[in-house]
């Protein structure tokens, strides 16, 4: 099968493009810069705060990691916190250089789910890499 010709429009579902194993490998990571919501857990496998720590409240907990520059926001209600993006959308985790995910191997549910779950489940916002 053939790449697809033209890259996607993060914010434009309709412009996105069916998922497809090996669709991912010449990709600018464009899910990357995506807003991802972590719970607790994926925030102890990311090795930002412990078990102990998700006993206590978490109000506390997310202004230390928003301090940190490592949460943009926590919704109480929910108990999801956004994981924090640099100026151009990048998330925190992203490497500039090589596009790809310095915590692969921790990364958040969110990213592991992708795109099965997400804002168009089967679709991605694929950029070709120039």
């Amino acid at each position: 099968m053939s790449k697809p010709r033209t890259g996607a429009d993060p914010e434009r579902l309709t412009t996105w493009h069916k998922y497809r194993n090996g669709l991912c490998d010449d990709c600018r990571a464009t899910c990357c810069t995506l807003p991802a919501e972590v719970r607790v857990t994926d925030l102890i496998r990311l090795g930002v705060m412990d078990a102990f720590e998700a006993e206590e409240p978490l109000k506390p907990i997310a202004r230390r990691l928003e301090k940190a520059g490592l949460i943009e926001h926590f919704n109480l209600r929910s108990g999801l916190f956004t994981l924090a993006r640099r100026a151009n959308g990048d998330c925190v985790y992203l490497d500039a250089a090589t596009r790809r995910c310095t915590v692969y191997e921790r990364r958040p549910d969110t990213c592991r789910n992708h795109p099965r779950i997400g804002p168009r489940p089967g679709y991605c916002a694929y950029i070709p890499q120039t």
